[in-house]
């Protein structure tokens, strides 16, 4: 029970509770002792009023002890009309050992008073000086012993006491069962959703419905049920993924098979008479290699990530142009896109031809699409230029621009498709492959003027190795 929280929260409610008890029973203890004195005053004078009212002042020995016993004191002195009288004394009255005055004293007196009685178990006789009530002389003093005084307040403290801690308990039971109402069962509850969730993350039925309207507990269920949400839906792309990727590679390896027999034959078109063929079989073969080098990778974002490039020191200019070749040949209307290049004849860049290939395709067939898609003209641009760091090579169209959710999710698969049925695979793919070689690719502006990505390619180890050489 101690280690729970409404079984902790029980124990300080009581000892809070005590504390403010004790806080309040010293000062009512001193009140309790300057009432009680101050009644000993009042029960004194009636006594020596009613011996003053007699029309024989001449009391027995008896009568005097049975008054003084009455009042609960020892002796009684009025002082009227300035002049002092010793009312009623007790025959064994005993010396004074301390005297107070009701008259001046304050609350930090009183209170330090009190409690030097409490803790003073010696019986003394005291003196006490009041005032007398209905005027009925100037000053009224009493000696009295301090034995009844003190028991009589630490019988009223222990009924302090006592109270408090009836008090105590019954708040803190109070208490305690209302946290665990409001506080300890809805936490519970959020507990055992977390639990089962764990148990079957992909169960949607585990997911928790905010109910609580407390609103730190409603923040709480909230943020769980956002938490659900997006790891549910993380373990299903990853899912997806991973069955993308046993598919991908079943699909290669038949896939493969198929090609290398496609290459077979597009070997026998270079030997062909006809110049029409001889110039389209070149590029026949190019692509037919890349498919089946793609295939027997397993490069579909199949894989868990793509293979280290093999750098070497290409021309960019003629990959430019074959990107540019399949996707002319690709496209739905020819007249619809125009492709242009600003790419120097002599720039040469360190990367894989096979994976730059592929990026580069990647992002002018996203392009190309876009302004299909609008059926409106459009311009697609490759501009390249390099600097004593990097190669830098922009992309840039006249399309639509991207849509927000494919700005929000760039790069990211299945998330950041840009057009209708996409699956953001190409911008995926095209990141990863720059990343593999020490680059950047970056979404530099969009709109509806149209997109621009950048790709930067490091060349300070190109610089290197060229003047190593």
């Amino acid at each position: 029970m101690l280690n729970t929280l409404s079984g902790r929260f029980l124990i300080l409610t009581t000892v809070f509770v005590m504390l403010a008890e004790v806080m309040i029973f010293v000062p009512s203890v001193a009140r309790f002792r300057e009432d009680y004195l101050v009644n000993r005053l009042e029960r004194a004078q009636i006594a020596s009023l009613a011996l003053l009212a007699s029309s024989d002042t001449m009391v027995t020995p008896e009568l005097e002890s049975e008054l003084l016993a009455n009042a609960g004191v020892l002796t009684v002195v009025l002082r009227r009309d300035q002049v002092r009288e010793l009312v009623l004394a007790s025959p064994m009255a005993r010396a004074v050992s301390v005297s107070f005055d009701l008259r001046e004293a304050g609350a930090p007196g009183l209170i330090r008073d009190a409690m030097m009685r409490l803790l003073k178990p010696e019986t003394e006789v005291i003196l006490v000086t009041g005032t007398p009530v209905r005027g009925a002389g100037q000053i009224i003093e009493i000696t009295m012993e301090s034995a009844p005084l003190r028991l009589a307040m630490l019988e009223y403290g222990l009924n302090i006491l006592i109270l408090s801690a009836v008090i105590s308990v019954i708040t803190a039971g109070l208490l305690f069962f209302a946290v665990r109402r409001f506080l300890v069962q809805p936490m519970s509850r959020v507990v055992r959703h977390m639990s089962s969730y764990a148990e079957a993350p992909e169960d949607t039925r585990g997911f928790i419905q905010p109910t609580a309207n407390l609103r730190e507990l409603r923040q709480a269920e909230d943020a769980l049920f956002m938490l659900q949400t997006q790891i549910t839906g993380s373990l299903k792309q990853k899912e997806h993924l991973a069955q993308l990727g046993s598919a991908v590679a079943k699909i290669s390896h038949d896939l493969r098979n198929i090609l290398t027999v496609a290459q077979l034959f597009t070997d026998r078109l270079e030997t062909s008479a006809d110049p029409a063929v001889k110039r389209a079989a070149p590029k026949l073969v190019g692509a037919i290699s890349r498919a089946v080098n793609l295939c027997e990778a397993t490069l579909a974002f199949g894989k868990a990530e793509e293979p280290p490039p093999a750098l070497t020191i290409i021309a960019l200019s003629p990959l430019i142009d074959d990107v540019l070749d399949g996707e002319r040949l690709a496209a739905m209307d020819r007249d619809l896109v125009d492709f242009r290049t600003d790419v120097p004849a002599d720039m040469q860049v360190r990367a894989d031809p096979e994976q730059l290939y592929r990026v580069f395709t990647n992002l002018v067939r996203n392009a190309r699409q876009a302004i299909e898609a609008t059926s409106n003209p459009g311009t697609i641009s490759i501009i390249a230029s390099e600097s004593e760091e990097d190669w830098t090579i922009l992309v840039a169209d006249t399309g639509p621009g991207l849509p927000k959710k494919a700005q929000e999710y760039l790069f990211r698969a299945f998330q950041g498709g840009t057009r209708k049925g996409g699956t953001g695979l190409g911008l995926a793919i095209a990141a990863d492959l720059i990343r593999g070689h020490g680059g950047s690719l970056m979404l530099q502006k969009t709109g509806p003027e149209g997109t621009v990505f950048e790709v930067k390619l490091p060349r300070r180890s190109f610089a290197m190795q060229a003047a190593a050489q």
